[in-house]
């Protein structure tokens, strides 16, 4: 399916934070790739940008269930440990801010116990271009939620990242022959050569 993303086309950016940019546990190697990507589709509409940010909790035993042990695994990327300017933007990303608007997150996807959805149906959008990471994580997960939404999504592939070529792969292939009435899977330049 070829579509182009038009003036109902949102850029979502998820989650292009120091902490998974700079040395940290959670640090994906490649973000630096993608990042002057991410940055060319922002200044295209600035205005139209949202960047997410994946914020930890103080403590393990502030969240529920397995999000319990998972910080237990990590407790060093909790709020008490960690240096909180890591939640911060990459430095290419936070001059956009404002016009882009940041949205808080607590959970890999973007839709989840945020304000995210209010601010796409105050702007009348119906598809998204998404770009951030990870790739096989919070993207997917953003990703998915979208569909069932209803947006179309349009992933630059150049745009994505992951801590993981395999698995990144493997979901840049499912995003491409799964879902092709919900998903196109495209370039940077591709986008920025129709979007208007």
């Amino acid at each position: 399916m070829n579509r182009n993303p038009g003036p109902r086309t949102a850029h979502l950016c998820v989650d292009m934070q120091r902490m998974f940019a700079e040395e940290s546990p959670w640090r994906m190697p490649w973000m630096e790739k993608v990042v002057p990507h991410a940055v060319e589709l922002t200044q295209r509409h600035p205005d139209r940008t949202i960047f997410t940010r994946f914020i930890p909790p103080s403590a393990p035993e502030d969240v529920p269930g397995a999000w319990r042990a998972y910080y237990e695994r990590w407790e060093e990327m909790t709020l008490d440990h960690m240096d909180r300017a890591l939640l911060g933007l990459v430095e290419p990303l936070q001059r956009f801010v404002p016009p882009a608007r940041i949205v808080n997150k607590r959970y890999y996807s973007a839709f989840r116990q945020t304000y995210l959805r209010r601010i796409l149906a105050e702007g009348h959008y119906d598809s998204l271009v998404i770009s951030g990471g990870e790739t096989d994580v919070c993207v997917l997960a953003t990703v998915m939620a979208a569909i069932d939404l209803g947006f179309f999504v349009f992933i630059p592939d150049d745009a994505i990242c992951s801590s993981s070529d395999k698995f990144h792969d493997c979901l840049r292939e499912l995003y491409d022959k799964r879902f092709t009435s919900q998903i196109e899977v495209t370039n940077s330049e591709m986008v920025l050569s129709t979007w208007v």
